[in-house]
Parts: structure tokens; C-alpha cells; sequence
């Protein structure tokens, strides 16, 4: 419990800031009425404290609490704290007046030229003292540290000025001016500060205003746009840092005011995804979920996703015990209003997946969980069958005889023409989901996309280990390409596609442009700030086994439609034989029980027809690496 003398001194600056006010009131009303009756010759001693005055104290100053004039802070005062002040001198105005006819009859004795005049000057007396006093306390901070980091902002935009607020207000940082390639801006000042020129004009600016930081304050840039604006960024040698886009603010990946790093999803040409929240809310809100696999990435992430836009209870079931932990403490220090209910197992076992049904009665059921690394599966087949096939054909009919209304299938774009054991095993759990769809009862939903980034064993934090680490960077081929999305994107576009889906839909992502693997080592290198092929080496080490250069999006027998959302399309699914689907299943159940991989292979290549395997040359090819100099003789 706060103490009395607590109270005193965080109570004693509003005192303070209420007696200043009603000084003003006081000092605008007598110095108005006298200066009127000084221009008529009719100037006549008056009481500093009238019973009028009184009055008028009173009624403004109540008017004043009531606008919440005292709920601003005098250090950030704004235009919303001056347009709270107008409103408050103008309805002051309006409640005096009646008053005084009221209670002193003397309301037609009130010079007009005082009522005109009362709510300007007192405006300007509240307002002023205001302004000038943040002014202060702003220069007071740039001066603070003399040995604050220069920094030159590129983008004189929304963004560029708060950031140059944030800048002073931290103290570290002293900006020195803008860039920006908005003519009507050439020549003019921004919070004092100038536009000295374009933004292709950085590297011969930077050096004239001594800048030792470059931020880029373009948060809505595309990725093309910030690919040049990086690259003019990387000509000076100069460090350089960006502000958060509002999603990431919105999302809380990033804090209000933080300068960041520029990451490669910035720079991967992947436009901001705008779902249907509304749409999304409806269909989730107040509803339980299960989430299988929810320590991996898309599951994680899943879980996050749910909490965020109405979920209230998630069960989680994942085999790993350590990212159990890890996700289940996430969900409860950052939701607490969220049930979150652990299951640790394997969700291959009916009786795990039969638990966690009867311990939370899920409306929805999310189907996260897979192996999805192509070399290792292809040397791993039981386990890929086992995990990839078995354990869903299991969640699905336990769901299904629980009475779940949703089940998810988060597929993957190899299932489409699979040449490898993860897309054939994701494909035929495709098809054990859409043989049960003709089923009453549970809606089934398959949602397919390719790679994302950052998620566990994708290239990119393998490449930033390898920089990290001084090289070489590993890909497998330089003419290599592959379809990316971030992870918050590809679990929102799932909500959204599930949200508007109908029984036996399969979705898939509209995954933009393909990247090159080799630029998106390049441009990862070069983030790094170093130099590809000089700094840090590039090694081509041939593609793996199971792998092909360019991946498919898209089945020639599947034709799409669009969906009410841009992003995602609606193929439309094979037919599938629900009378061929058991038997194969059967046979791969007996081969899993038993180890056999001939048998496993048989089946597996029957159950799922169009499945090719690539053929790889007995004799891998030889590993070409980029030359480059030494590293040492960069460094000294």
C-alpha cells in the first residue's frame, strides 16, 4: 500500500500543474476584462478574488479534470494535448456565460470582445508553457552526451520523425539529417533537422555530416525497393540499422523505438499478408484447440496465432520435452488468459491422442506434427511412414470418433508431384485425410505451403551459423531455387484458409517468386557485413539425395480456383478410393511393425502412384567452391 508521504510527492507536479492552470484562467479573464475597460476609459479597481471569479475558477477547472486535460504529461506534450486545450477554453466559455446570467445577472455585461478573446489567449497561455517545456527537456537530453553516435536517417517520412523523438529522447543518438526522394521534401527541415538530398546520394553525404549509423525509416518499402536502398546503404561501409515494421509492433517481435538489424525476410520479396481477421475471430473465437507437434516451428507459431486472435483453451502434444516446456511457458507468461494443457507423447499413440481428446474436447484440431527433413527421409523410411502417415491416419480417426469438428493437415508443396519419401508420405497422408472426408462429421482441411524461414533445419539458420562461424556457406547447387514464406505469415494464411474452408478442401499458399538459394546466400553474406566469395566462401556441394532444383507448386490434374482471400487458392482434390486406401495402409502398418523397408518401399510406391523417385549418379559430384582470398589477410 502506497504511504502517505508517497502519495504527497507523486500527487505534488499535478498540484502544481492544476494551480498554473487556473493562474492562467485567472490572469486571462481579469486581464481581458481590464484591458476592454482600460479601452473605454472605465478602468476601476477591482478584488484579485471576486465571488464571479470564484465561480469561474471553479467551473473551468472542473471542465478542465473532465476533458482530461491532467491525464497528459507535460514532457511529451502534443497536438492532441493542444486540441484538449482548445476544448476545454471553448467549453469553459460556453458554461460561464450561463452561469453569470444565472447567478449575477450580468451575462449581457460580458464585452464581446472578452468572450471572442477568452478561449484563444487561454489556449495559448495553457498551451505554451507546454511546448516550451518539452523543447527543454528535448535539448536538455542532446546534450547530455557529448559522445552520442551520429546517425543519418534515410526516409523523411511518419516514421523518420518519430524516430528522430525516440533518437533524442534515448540520449546515445544525434541525428544530423534526413535522405529522402520525395522532391516536394529537397530543401526543407524535419523536427529541425534538414533533407540533405536522395537516398542514392548516401554514400557521398554520409561522409559530410560525419555520420557513424545509418536507419532506414521506411517500414513499408517493398522488398525491391529495400534490396536498393541496402544496397546504397552498403557502398558507404557504413553500419546500418531499420525500424520495425507496424506487423512486428503489432505482433510483439519488435518493440516501439528499437533500431534492428535488416533481415533477409525483408529482402526476399514477400509483401506484407493482410488476413481477414474478422473472418479469422469468428471462426476461432471462444473455441478449444489441439495442436500436434506444437514445439516445432508452425506449431509453435499455431499456438501463438490461436491465443492471439480468440482461442481459449490450446492442448499441446509433442514428443520433445524440452520444447513442450519451452512453448508451454510462452503461452502462459504472454497469455495468461489462454487454458494451456501439455500432453507429452507421441502422436502416433492412439492412446496419447485419445487423452488429450478427453482432456480438452477440442472444436478444432491442428495437425503440425511431422518428420520433413528430404535427406534424412530418405534414408529413413520406416520412421517417415511411421511418422508421417501412421501417426496421422491415428489423430485423424481418433478425432473423427471424438467428434471434432475441424481436423488440419498442414501439408507441404512436395506432396504435389513427389519425388522424394517426405512428399510421398505427406501426399498419401493427403489422401488418408480426403478418403475420410466422405465420412459425416468432421470437416477436413489440407493446407499446403513450402519452405519458411527460420523454422528448425531450413537453410537459413544454417547459413547464418556458417557466417557466423567464418564459412564456407553450403548450397547444394548454384542454379538451385526453392518457394519461402515467414512463419507468422504461413500460420496466419492456415487460420484464414480453415476460417473459409469448406469439407474436403485442399489449400494452397500463394508462395510469391522463387528465391535463389545461391542470391539468398549471397545477400545473407553480405547482411553479415561481408563480402561473398572474399570474405566468406561459397561452396557448391551438389544436390542431396531426394532433392531437385526447382519445386512444384501445383498438380496438373488440381485445378484452382481463387478464394475470397488473394493469397490462397482452392485445388481441387483428386479422387481418391477409400477402398484402396485401407488395404495399403494395412500392409504398411504390418511392414512398420516389422522393419521391412522392401516391403515399406512397395507399398508405399503402390499406395501412392504418381510417386518418382529421383535417380542420383552412384559417384556424388565433386564439391565446386567459389576461390576467394584469404580471411586473414582481410582482417589485418
Amino acid at each position: 500500500m502506497t504511504s502517505l508521504s508517497d502519495r504527497i510527492r507523486n500527487g505534488l507536479p499535478r498540484l502544481s500543474v492544476v494551480a498554473h492552470d487556473l493562474a492562467m484562467v485567472w490572469l486571462t479573464w481579469a486581464g481581458l476584462n481590464h484591458f476592454r475597460q482600460s479601452a473605454i476609459d472605465q478602468v476601476a479597481a477591482a478584488p484579485l478574488l471576486s465571488p464571479e471569479m470564484l465561480l469561474i475558477l471553479i467551473v473551468q477547472g472542473l471542465i478542465f479534470w473532465q476533458v482530461g486535460l491532467y491525464r497528459g504529461v507535460w514532457r511529451f506534450a502534443s497536438i492532441p494535448d493542444l486540441v484538449n486545450i482548445v476544448k476545454a477554453s471553448l467549453f469553459g466559455l460556453l458554461a460561464i456565460l450561463p452561469l453569470l446570467f444565472f447567478v449575477f445577472d450580468r451575462a449581457g455585461q460580458v464585452p464581446r470582445t472578452v468572450m471572442l478573446a477568452y478561449p484563444v489567449v487561454l489556449s495559448a497561455l495553457l498551451g505554451m508553457p507546454r511546448l516550451l517545456y518539452r523543447a527543454w527537456k528535448d535539448h536538455g537530453n542532446e546534450r547530455t552526451d557529448k559522445a552520442a553516435l551520429r546517425v543519418l536517417i534515410l526516409g523523411a517520412g511518419q516514421a523518420g520523425e518519430a524516430l528522430v523523438r525516440d533518437l533524442r529522447r534515448v540520449g546515445a543518438y544525434q541525428p544530423v539529417g534526413f535522405l529522402d526522394d520525395a522532391a516536394r521534401l529537397r530543401g526543407s527541415h524535419v523536427q529541425g533537422l534538414p533533407v540533405l538530398g536522395r537516398i542514392d546520394d548516401v554514400g557521398q553525404i554520409a561522409p559530410e555530416t560525419a555520420a557513424r549509423l545509418l536507419v532506414i525509416a521506411m517500414p513499408s518499402l517493398d522488398a525491391t525497393a529495400m534490396r536498393r536502398v541496402v544496397a546504397a546503404c552498403e557502398r558507404t561501409g557504413l553500419p546500418f540499422r531499420t525500424v520495425p515494421r507496424l506487423n512486428d509492433l503489432l505482433e510483439g517481435r519488435s518493440l516501439p523505438g528499437e533500431l534492428k538489424e535488416v533481415a533477409i525476410e525483408d529482402l526476399l520479396g514477400r509483401k506484407p499478408v493482410t488476413p481477414d481477421w474478422k473472418a479469422i475471430r469468428g471462426w476461432l473465437g471462444g473455441r478449444s484447440v489441439l495442436v500436434t507437434g506444437a514445439g516445432g516451428s508452425i506449431g509453435a507459431e499455431l499456438c501463438r496465432q490461436c491465443a492471439r486472435h480468440g482461442a481459449r483453451q490450446i492442448t499441446l502434444i509433442e514428443i520433445d520435452e524440452l520444447a513442450l516446456l519451452t512453448v508451454q511457458n510462452e503461452l502462459r507468461r504472454d497469455f495468461p488468459q489462454i487454458e494451456c494443457l501439455p500432453v507429452l507423447g507421441d502422436c502416433g499413440d492412439p492412446a496419447v491422442i485419445r487423452h488429450a481428446l478427453s482432456l480438452s474436447q477440442p472444436e478444432a484440431v491442428f495437425h503440425a506434427a511431422a518428420y520433413k527433413q528430404v535427406p534424412v527421409l530418405e534414408s529413413q523410411l520406416r520412421e517417415a511412414v511411421r511418422n508421417n502417415v501412421l501417426a496421422t491416419a491415428t489423430v485423424a480417426h481418433e478425432a473423427q470418433a471424438a467428434g471434432v469438428g475441424t481436423f488440419v493437415l498442414i501439408s507441404t508443396d512436395k506432396a504435389v508431384d513427389p519425388v522424394n519419401v517426405l512428399g510421398a508420405s505427406k501426399r498419401l497422408a493427403e489422401m488418408v485425410c480426403q478418403a475420410m472426408n466422405s465420412l459425416d462429421g468432421t470437416r477436413f482441411v489440407t493446407v499446403r505451403f513450402g519452405n519458411v524461414l527460420d523454422s528448425a533445419g531450413s537453410v537459413v539458420p544454417l547459413f547464418r551459423a556458417q557466417i557466423r562461424s567464418g564459412g564456407p556457406v553450403t548450397v547444394t547447387d548454384p542454379e538451385v531455387t526453392r518457394y519461402f514464406m515467414t512463419i507468422p505469415e504461413a500460420c496466419q494464411l492456415i487460420l484464414q484458409a480453415v476460417a473459409i474452408g469448406s469439407r474436403q478442401a485442399v489449400y494452397t499458399l500463394d508462395m510469391g517468386e522463387p528465391v535463389s538459394i545461391r542470391l539468398l546466400a549471397e545477400q545473407m553474406i553480405t547482411l553479415a557485413g561481408k563480402q561473398p566469395g572474399r570474405d566468406i566462401a561459397i561452396v557448391y556441394t551438389g544436390l542431396r539425395p531426394g532433392e531437385k532444383l526447382h519445386e512444384t507448386l501445383f498438380h496438373a490434374d488440381e485445378r484452382y480456383r481463387p478464394t475470397a482471400h488473394p493469397k490462397i487458392l482452392q485445388a481441387e482434390a483428386r479422387v481418391v478410393s477409400s477402398e484402396r486406401i485401407g488395404p495399403a495402409m494395412s500392409r504398411l502398418r504390418d511392414a512398420v511393425a516389422s522393419y521391412d523397408l522392401e516391403a515399406l518401399d512397395q507399398a508405399l510406391r503402390e499406395a501412392v502412384p504418381e510417386f518418382a523417385p529421383l535417380v542420383h549418379d552412384e559417384e556424388p559430384a565433386a564439391a565446386t567452391v567459389v576461390a576467394f582470398p584469404a580471411r586473414n589477410a582481410r582482417r589485418t
